[in-house]
């Protein structure tokens, strides 16, 4: 069956879910509606653009749609938001010539791609609108450490926004690869193994906010892993940011029957995971609500600046699919009093200057 033809039915809470983002790996390899190529118009159109922008001196975190028109790659974006949308959630573009692009024009063209797609938000206390998943030498067990700052290999999560969209300047000496599971299909195997189990991660967890905290918040929040509004499921990951916050004061520890649930999570989305090799210029977008994500740990050249690399964003669209108000109101990136929006190019930990 092609992914598309599975039309979206209404969800209802520990009952199988219908979707078209509610793919097997089986069904996944095939036939990769997922992958789009640009062609060598697209591309000179993304770079047409980004020579503007440059041009005009505009500042990164300014960069808007309207200065980002693509009357020829706009259109590949759109079929792009639809995938996200109405399709698999999840789409892979390849095609971009960042090895022939300075740091500076690869960002351009990443931000100004990701203005079609939605609107930005931060990924830091820092307020750093542009994201770099580069190893920082931190500690991963660390609660106040970032996965994406570190070499090891990271948990089957989401993050609090709608869309993320990571594009590869640099591959790893080896190892690294993204990896994805349909959290769609994930609850309809949960479901039909241990409904019980199922019900459990319907329920609210503790979330942390890794020392991420605006004045008035506490240092968690809470939120089921499985949730259902207006007929449409989404899923979250558990992984650091549940564990971690089992540290936290005023958080309850797990009962027995919350263990068995994320042990059971755990194990089936290694079951049920594919994998996904980053190649230099790929620029992938999932959607959080129906996708989870990782990687595999990896080992990394010595010289900072050939590090594996790979610039981030965080995108909001409230239109891509209904989810809860509890869900909406901790998926707006991370804001923090003194928040200012910035967009280094280079991963400096807190302080990288912007650009």
């Amino acid at each position: 069956m092609n992914l598309r033809e599975r039309m979206h039915e209404p969800a209802q809470m520990l009952a199988p879910v219908t979707d078209p983002a509610g793919w097997t790996p089986g069904e996944f390899r095939p036939a990769p509606p997922w992958v789009f190529r640009l062609d060598d118009t697209a591309i000179a159109d993304v770079l047409a653009a980004t020579a503007r922008v440059e041009q005009a001196g505009t500042a990164l975190v300014d960069i808007t749609r309207e200065d980002f028109d693509l009357p020829v790659a706009g259109t590949v974006l759109a079929h792009i938001l639809d995938e996200l949308v109405h399709g698999c959630g999840f789409v892979q573009v390849r095609g971009m010539p960042v090895s022939r692009m300075t740091r500076r024009q690869a960002a351009i063209a990443f931000l100004g791609m990701g203005t079609h797609l939605g609107g930005r938000l931060s990924q830091n206390a820092a307020g750093h609108v542009l994201g770099h998943v580069k190893d920082l030498g931190l500690d991963y067990d660390d609660p106040r450490a970032r996965g994406y700052q570190t070499a090891a290999a990271l948990g089957f999560h989401t993050d609090p926004c709608d869309f993320v969209a990571l594009m590869c300047l640099r591959t790893a000496q080896s190892g690294g690869e993204s990896r994805i599971v349909s959290s769609v299909h994930l609850y309809n195997e949960m479901l039909r193994r241990r409904p019980d189990l199922v019900a459990e991660l319907t329920a609210d967890f503790y979330w942390t906010r890794h020392g991420e905290i605006a004045p008035g918040e506490e240092p968690f929040y809470r939120m089921p892993v499985f949730s259902f509004v207006d007929g449409y499921f989404s899923g979250r990951g558990i992984s650091t940011h549940i564990m971690k916050a089992q540290r936290l004061p005023g958080v309850p520890p797990f009962t027995a029957k919350q263990t068995e649930a994320i042990e059971m999570f755990r194990t089936l989305t290694q079951e049920l995971a594919v994998d996904v090799p980053f190649e230099q210029g790929d620029f992938q977008v999932l959607s959080n609500h129906a996708m989870l994500h990782s990687r595999r740990p990896f080992v990394d050249w010595s010289d900072f600046e050939e590090k594996r690399h790979l610039l981030r964003l965080w995108i909001q669209n409230p239109g891509c699919r209904p989810v809860p108000d509890l869900v909406r109101e901790n998926f707006r990136g991370i804001e923090v009093a003194g928040f200012t929006p910035k967009a280094p190019l280079e991963a400096d930990a807190e302080d990288a200057e912007a650009a």
